[in-house]
């Protein structure tokens, strides 16, 4: 993609909006900071269902920019087509997922929209009772990761489309 609007097999497209901010270049040590919380929040989850998390946060968030990423990101974890497809509508496709990936999701969804301002106790003892402490403070760590990257995408707005899977890992 680019700036001007492409055209494929006499489709044209809308042209590509170029990012508001650099933000990385303007604040590098913000972004070598986030960096290493990226990297240490990822410590001991299984990465299809880190990828899950992630896709999830950044469609709640519409955070263009972290959906490309973490669908490639997905896709190179072996993850598959329908299910990150039909992770927009889990609720009616639980049967796609495993019951401590529907926990994680639906943690993801309390921990994201917090428009009652807190994370319901049903959904965090559900997600309590499928993950070690350990394993969960994980979680909760990387749900908040991605969505700290969410916000400096979405208010930058970075342009989805040029990522390659693990370009940043």
């Amino acid at each position: 993609m680019n700036t001007e609007a492409t055209t494929q097999n006499d489709v044209r497209y809308a042209p590509e909006t170029a990012p508001r901010l650099a933000w990385a270049e303007h604040a590098p040590e913000v972004y070598k900071a986030m960096i290493r919380l990226e990297t240490a929040a990822r410590r001991g989850l299984e990465p299809k269902l880190y990828e899950l998390v992630k896709i999830r946060a950044s469609q709640l968030n519409h955070c263009a920019f972290c959906l490309d990423m973490h669908t490639k990101d997905a896709l190179a974890a072996g993850e598959s087509v329908e299910r990150i497809v039909q992770l927009s509508a889990w609720d009616e496709s639980r049967h796609f997922y495993t019951e401590k990936e529907l926990a994680a999701i639906e943690l993801t969804e309390a921990i994201t929209v917090l428009t009652d301002g807190f994370v319901p106790d049903e959904v965090y003892e559900r997600a309590a009772k499928l993950f070690e402490e350990a394993e969960l403070a994980q979680l909760i760590a990387a749900i908040t990761v991605i969505n700290a990257w969410n916000r400096f995408g979405v208010t930058t707005r970075m342009t989805p489309g040029h990522y390659q899977p693990g370009q940043y890992q």
